[in-house]
This record gives structure tokens, C-alpha cells and sequence, in this order.
């Protein structure tokens, strides 16, 4: 047997630091044509400073981010042009968080193949001696020594960009833009990709302040839902309203979190707003989002206190089953299913009404947090770590994890419940070996997942995997033990006797009845009180 790698220990994952809300604009045509004219002309504002953003490289400062600043601020306004520079920076920072990423991806891959390629053909895996496994023939050799040149000249690519702070960035999506070379195959023609190209790179972007009215100067939504946004100066001859701005028709109207928003524009503090077309569905949107002041991470004690949901995330389903503090699985198991084909919208809604359905489960049952696996995809999906196997890659590659757990945790702070990360190592093997068989009934068939969410929510818990039994005793006394185990050693009353148990077990006298039914002396049969008592025979009666 392999050694085991070590297991991480859980925590509480904290909760959210922002908040967004959409709603729709049922703008009119006029509005419609006016948000295009100022979404393209500001699209093309902020094409140019990323890329001079993007030129500037490492060598940028906070001087060279006044001089764009200023630049910008002759052609618009200083807040749009204070949201395009912070648009274009964050937007680069991001390029250059993935580009390291991609590097650290090849050097990973790099070593992998080298690795196999220095077994000999046919060679088993050695996981204590830390050998991989040969690749089959000599034709997946060569291939693959083919392949180890392309990724290091890749490699060598990245590393040259990274000394040079270069970044590459696709305003509107390298996706979209690649589409345009195969409009047949998407469905697409040339009039509908430009309208979805034009919609992408629009800008119509800008960050709240507090203390100015409502907490937004340039995208001004007010308490009756009345939206206004400030005109450039190269535009202001499409104002309606005074002051340079433009006052729309369409109203506003948060259904989720209106409140919330309501409360923070009332007192003017910073909302920003993001308006958006989606030319598939001919709408237009609005977004609003802000910040949350950071709440204290509840201890991992506090939140297990009432016991917990451990949740098994598989491809078309959440296997959760609820246990108590003890580690003990209370009820049936649960599985909320969702279907991850189609569009991305129907694979979003279908994640939120499985999330939804868990969070109504874990109130139901009365539990404080729960548990799921802490897992990363981002090396499975590689060739080289599964081979041939594609349908393999395909399916983790579809998963969405990152999402998945960012909202529940979005969801769940909502309802006032700790979402608890736990190593996933082993956890499906463990589960199945010690929980899937003993908990099989004639009635109820537990599946793989199903015990592989119990092992999550004991891990969270703190409990061992392994479900322990009760240790061979050398005398009728507990020296050996206590017959549970599933009990901390300082849970009180877990020494008395079992409850009694309805319904005939056996031919003799049924649980927890009997004349010595919740009599520990009578557990200790060298020590029964009834064999050390004095007694003493009654005389014969004299009539006798």
C-alpha cells in the first residue's frame, strides 16, 4: 500500500464581500439608441487605454496612470475617466494573474511527461518510491516527446512576456473573437456576430462614491427607480435633463436585495452600476453591487455545534445526508439533482435551485453549517494526468467547482449558515468502505455518494472515517472502552443505558425492559450488589 498523503485540516470558508443585483431596463427605442452611442464611444476610450495600459507594462506608476487619467478626462469626464483607468488596471492585473497560472499550468505538464518518458515502456507506477508509470508503446513515446518540445517552447513564449510585463487581452472575449472566423459552425452570421461584438466591448461601467446623491455621480439611480447617467462632453448635445445628463424612461426595480439597496443609496453610500445589452435576447440590463463591510469567520466549533450537512458534489447531483455532533447519520439521505447540459444560463439556474433545495434541507433538519469538499480541477483536465481517458476529462472539465462553492457560500450567508471546506482526499473510498454496506437495507440501496457525503461531514466534524466498533473487551466492565465510541469521552450521560427499542428484537425479554432494566450493577456481574448483601434465611413457622 502507497503512503497516504497528509490530510488538511477543515475551516470555515469566509463569507461573501460584495453583493450584485440585476434588474431590466424596458428602455424605448430612443434610449436604446442613445445608450449604444455612449456605450461604443466609451468602449473605444477604454479600448485605447488598456492598451497603452497594456504597453506601459511594468514600468507603469501612479504617474503614468494620472497622465492617462487626464487624457481621458478632456474627452469625457474625470469619473468616466476615473472608471476606465481602474477598468483597464484591474483588467490587466487579471490578465497577468492568469498568464502565471498558464506558466505554472506547462511547467506541471513539462515535468509530468518527463517524468514518464524516463520509465521504460510498459512500466508500472511506484507510488512509494514516487516513480510514474511508462508510457505503452513507442509510438505514445514519441508523441509525447514530441508534444514536451511544443510546451516548452510555449513555455519559453510566457516566460519572455512575463520578464517584459507583457499580457495578452481580448476586449469582448477571445472566444467571441475566434467565433468570427467560424461564423457557420457557431450559426452565427456576419450582422448577428456584430452586434454581439459591438455589445461586448461597450463600456458603460461606473464606480459609486460616497456622499454624493444616491452614492453614484455618473449612473445616477434614485428611490423611485428614475435612472440618469452623465453624458460625455463630446455627447452632450443628446442630454434631456439639466447639467449634461440624460434622464431615461425605463424605471428600475430590485426584486432581490431591494431593500438592502435601498437602505444604502438612502443614506448615499457608494452603489456602483454596470448597464449592459444582451443583443440575443434584445435587453438591456442593469447591475448594481457593493461592498460588505468583512464579518467575523464564526469559530469552526461554534458552527459544527449543532451538527452538520455533509454534501457530496457529483456531475449531475448533491448527495448530503445530515449528521449530529457525534458524527452519527440522522434520517435519509437527500440528492438534489441539476442537469449541467444546454446554455450557461440553464446550467446557472439549475446550480441556484439545487443550492436552494440544500439550504431548505439543512434548515429543516436544524443544522449550522455544511460541509463540502475543497476541490480544484484546474491540473484533472489535463491529458497528461488521465491519458486517453476524454470522456473523463470532459466531465471534470464541465464541473463547475469554483462556481458551485462560491454560491453557496453566497447563498448560504444569507440564511445564516458556515459553509465548512474539508481535504477531499479519500473521502469517496473511505466513505464507501466503512459506510455504504453496513448502511444498506432491504428497503433503502446507499450509493458511493451517498456514504462519501457522511465521511465529508465526519471529517468537518473532527471524527475519525473509519466507523468504529465496539472494542473486544477482556471482562464485562467498560475497561476496554466504551461500547459507542460515536461519543466524545466528555459528552455527559453517554454511560446509561441504551433506549429502549420498540417492536420483539429476540425470543427473551425485549431492550430496556426487565426487573434489572437501567441497572449498571447489573452489567457487572462479579459486583452485583444482590451477591455481597447479607441475607438470612426466615425461620420455619411453629405450627410446622
Amino acid at each position: 500500500m502507497g503512503t497516504l498523503r497528509e490530510v488538511a485540516a477543515s475551516f470555515v470558508v469566509p463569507g461573501p464581500a460584495g453583493v450584485a443585483i440585476r434588474d431590466r431596463l424596458r428602455v424605448s427605442a430612443a434610449d436604446a439608441a442613445v445608450l449604444t452611442e455612449v456605450g461604443v464611444f466609451l468602449g473605444s476610450l477604454a479600448a485605447g487605454d488598456l492598451a497603452e495600459r497594456s504597453r506601459q507594462g511594468l514600468a507603469h506608476d501612479a504617474a503614468s496612470w494620472a497622465v492617462r487619467k487626464r487624457e481621458l478626462t478632456g474627452r469625457s469626464s474625470a469619473r468616466w475617466a476615473d472608471s476606465i483607468t481602474k477598468a483597464s488596471h484591474d483588467q490587466w492585473a487579471l490578465a497577468l494573474r492568469g498568464q502565471a497560472a498558464h506558466m505554472a499550468w506547462l511547467r506541471r505538464q513539462i515535468a509530468s511527461i518527463e517524468a514518464r518518458l524516463a520509465r521504460p515502456l510498459g512500466a508500472k507506477a511506484d507510488k512509494r518510491a514516487g516513480l510514474a508509470r511508462g508510457y505503452a508503446t513507442h509510438v505514445e513515446w514519441h508523441a509525447k516527446s514530441r508534444r514536451l518540445q511544443t510546451l516548452k517552447d510555449r513555455l519559453a513564449v510566457v516566460e519572455a512576456d512575463r520578464a517584459a510585463g507583457r499580457v495578452r487581452v481580448v476586449r469582448g472575449g477571445k472566444r467571441l473573437a475566434n467565433t468570427r472566423y467560424h461564423l457557420q459552425a457557431a450559426g452565427l452570421d456576419e450582422h448577428t456576430w456584430r452586434q454581439r461584438w459591438r455589445a461586448e466591448r461597450m463600456f458603460l461601467t461606473a464606480d459609486g462614491e460616497s456622499g454624493k446623491r444616491f452614492g453614484n455621480e455618473t449612473i445616477r439611480v434614485t428611490d423611485t427607480g428614475q435612472v440618469s447617467l452623465k453624458l460625455p462632453a463630446s455627447l452632450a448635445h443628446l442630454a434631456n435633463a439639466p447639467h449634461g445628463r440624460y434622464l431615461l424612461d425605463a424605471t428600475v426595480r430590485f426584486q432581490h436585495r431591494g431593500q438592502e439597496w435601498l437602505d444604502r443609496i438612502t443614506v448615499n453610500r457608494a452603489v456602483a452600476y454596470r448597464i449592459h445589452h444582451d443583443p440575443v435576447r434584445g435587453r438591456w440590463y442593469i447591475t448594481a453591487s457593493w461592498q460588505r463591510t468583512a464579518a467575523p469567520v464564526l469559530p469552526l466549533e461554534a458552527a459544527l455545534a449543532r451538527g452538520v450537512v455533509g454534501v457530496d458534489m457529483n456531475d449531475d447531483h448533491l448527495a448530503a445526508w445530515h449528521l449530529d455532533a457525534h458524527g452519527n447519520p440522522i434520517g435519509e439521505p437527500q440528492r438534489f439533482f441539476y442537469d449541467l447540459t444546454g446554455s450557461t444560463q440553464h446550467r446557472d439556474a439549475q446550480i441556484r435551485h439545487a443550492l436552494t433545495r440544500l439550504l431548505h434541507h439543512t434548515q429543516r433538519c436544524g443544522a449550522g453549517a455544511i460541509a463540502i469538499e475543497d476541490l480544484d480541477f484546474s491540473d484533472g483536465t489535463s491529458r497528461e494526468k488521465h491519458g486517453r481517458n476524454k470522456r473523463f476529462r470532459r466531465l471534470i472539465s464541465r464541473f463547475p467547482t469554483a462556481k458551485l462553492k462560491a454560491r453557496l457560500v453566497s447563498m448560504a450567508a444569507e440564511q445564516d449558515i458556515a459553509v465548512v471546506a474539508v481535504d477531499p482526499a479519500y473521502t469517496s473510498r473511505w466513505g464507501a468502505q466503512h459506510w455504504q454496506k453496513p448502511l444498506t437495507t432491504t428497503t433503502r440501496t446507499i450509493s458511493r455518494h451517498d456514504a462519501a457525503s457522511i465521511a465529508i461531514g465526519r471529517r468537518a466534524l473532527g471524527h475519525p472515517i473509519r466507523r468504529r466498533t465496539t472494542p473486544p473487551p477482556h471482562h464485562r466492565s467498560d475497561g476496554a472502552g466504551h461500547r459507542t465510541v460515536q461519543a466524545r469521552p466528555d459528552t455527559r450521560r453517554r454511560e446509561e443505558p441504551r433506549p429502549h427499542l420498540l417492536g420483539p428484537r429476540t425470543g427473551c425479554a425485549p431492550p430496556g425492559s426487565g426487573a434489572k432494566a437501567g441497572d449498571q450493577g447489573a452489567h457487572h456481574r462479579s459486583e452485583h450488589p444482590a451477591e455481597h448483601a447479607f441475607w438470612q434465611q426466615d425461620p420455619l413457622p411453629l405450627s410446622l
